[in-house]
């Protein structure tokens, strides 16, 4: 027993640093800043991202994307209504007076900056471009909007910005004078897409199968140390109390959570790198390793063929006692973490990533316990304020969402850290991930958790019990997020300011309405006269 919870210690010192890392159910747009300003007649266009294949001398080339100004005509949202044309560089590249090449129904394209981007369109316009390409001076994309002492605007043709690096690779074809034509056109994107019904239905299962573990484990626990007490003998009441390899949350911890995250978080956001994500992937893969191997070996225990090699133990240097079942299952484990690790930027990871992170969601759960309705409110409490500061608030202070940068990797060469389960999305014309950290998952999922064991050790029905009405909470709660996701024209929603209230909230009304609150608050499990009878028969 002692060296099972050594090693169950060290899995959840691990897991432990891995959830501080970041909580939150992101989009991947790529639209920032200046979206402030009033909309009136002429500039009041949604911002839509813009695809612009290129062909360079008849030859198919790159195709990227662009953003499209809230003044100007609307794109085409089909490919083939969109037009082929050739493109042409400014002279003056900046646009903000008459081009000296004449045009005749090209695109210019032309630099940001001297004047307004609504100077540039009129000028543009006036030449006779059938469209403005404006390349930004970043790698980001700019939401181009009016000016606030503008008048009302009428501009007659399509304004897009493209990013540094993809309008610099235009124009350096353009002054080697080869022949650049391009397409524009903004496909309109599902209202939801496949992916976020699955990964919800992730979510959403990984806690379940999570309590039920820990619930069933709190259970057998429970029995075996009723039977213990009940026949104990002078030895085993010297021996002290009951050790179940679960090690419970306190309300210090609780609050030392938000400190060590916000800490963490604020070194991925100026030490991000390719080194540093390095680390955090060999993390990853030694805590999925571990969680896969944990769930796995519990799994195969339950076979009466395997229950022998599960309870037959071998002495291993600086491990200690290791069951047999256990030493076949863990090369499979390392080798998927290490097969995940070294192809974590095919297209497929995806796959390997979510299996290594729902096992090691599981396991954490399974091992970190809310002892009572107290320390699971002040958790959720902290991570609740955590969440919003770090999404929102962060913007004050650092002119970005702390949180969003670094859950996308802006600062890396990666496509966001691995601490996340993510799903390609399936319909979606511009491509990307739903994704949502395990945060989310994990700190919500101890305090359903806590209910599932909580109505176990009562023998409440499921009906007069708190998991159910708990899980339904945590799943509104979620689904509200992805709406929310939507509604915001995809910008970063920190899921637990929709998941908190929805879960912490139906705990705590329904104690109050069934008169469990006090004691659900102080010693989190019920009064048993015979408990190892009771318990039993619930079993049954």
């Amino acid at each position: 027993m002692e060296v099972a919870t050594a090693v169950k210690l060290n899995r959840t010192v691990l897991a432990v640093i891995l959830i501080s890392l970041i909580s939150g159910v992101l989009s991947g747009d790529i639209v920032h800043h200046d979206d402030k300003s009033p909309t009136r007649p002429g500039c009041d266009n949604d911002f839509v991202l813009v695809k612009v294949p290129t062909w360079i001398d008849d030859k198919e080339e790159d195709e990227y994307v662009g953003v499209g100004a809230r003044f100007g005509p609307t794109l085409q949202s089909k490919e083939k209504d969109a037009h082929k044309t050739r493109v042409t560089l400014a002279d003056p590249t900046d646009c903000c007076t008459t081009p000296k090449n004449k045009l005749t129904g090209e695109i210019i394209l032309v630099q940001r900056g001297k004047c307004s981007f609504t100077t540039k369109a009129n000028v543009a316009e006036a030449a006779g471009a059938s469209a403005i390409l404006i390349i930004n001076n970043s790698t980001e994309l700019f939401k181009m909007v009016c000016e606030k002492d503008e008048p009302d605007i009428d501009i007659g043709i399509p304004v897009v910005m493209l990013p540094q690096d993809a309008g610099e690779s235009l124009r350096g074809n353009l002054q080697k004078n080869l022949n650049v034509f391009v397409q524009l056109y903004s496909p309109s994107r599902p209202l939801v897409d496949v992916a976020e019904v699955f990964l919800w239905l992730m979510a959403v299962g990984t806690i379940l199968c999570a309590s039920y573990w820990s619930a069933w484990t709190a259970r057998e626990s429970a029995i075996d140390q009723d039977k213990l007490l009940k026949d104990a003998s002078d030895e085993y009441l010297s021996t002290g109390p009951y050790s179940s390899g679960v090690v419970e949350i306190t309300t210090t911890s609780a609050l030392v959570f938000v400190v060590v995250a916000s800490c963490f978080l604020v070194l991925l956001y100026y030490k991000m790198s390719d080194a540093f994500i390095e680390v955090l992937v060999i993390l990853f893969a030694i805590g999925g390793a571990e969680g896969l191997q944990t769930c796995l070996v519990a799994l195969l225990s339950c076979l009466r063929s395997l229950e022998h090699a599960a309870n037959t133990f071998i002495k291993i240097p600086f491990l200690g006692a290791v069951s047999y079942l256990t030493l076949v299952v863990s090369p499979f484990c390392v080798a998927c973490a290490v097969l995940w690790a070294s192809f974590r930027r095919h297209h497929f990871a995806w796959i390997g990533q979510d299996i290594l992170g729902v096992t090691l969601i599981i396991t954490v759960i399974q091992i970190i316990q809310v002892p009572n309705l107290k320390v699971g409110a002040v958790l959720l409490g902290c991570a609740f304020l955590y969440d919003i500061f770090w999404v929102f608030v962060s913007k004050l202070m650092f002119d970005e969402s702390v949180m969003i940068v670094v859950a996308r990797g802006d600062k890396s060469g990666e496509d966001g850290i691995p601490m996340l389960l993510k799903i390609p999305r399936m319909f979606d014309p511009w491509g990307g991930y739903s994704i949502i950290g395990f945060g989310d998952i994990i700190l919500p999922g101890l305090l359903v958790a806590f209910s599932l064991r909580y109505d176990w050790l009562s023998n409440k029905s499921l009906r007069e019990g708190y998991f159910l009405w708990t899980m339904i909470a945590y799943g509104l709660g979620l689904l509200i997020t992805y709406v929310a996701l939507n509604l915001m024209d995809g910008h970063g929603q920190p899921a637990l300011l929709y998941i908190v209230p929805f879960t912490l909230g139906t705990f705590i009304t329904l104690g109050i309405k069934r008169g469990d609150l006090l004691h659900l608050w102080t010693r989190g499990e019920p009064d048993r006269i015979c408990p190892h009878v009771q318990l039993q028969s619930s079993g049954e």
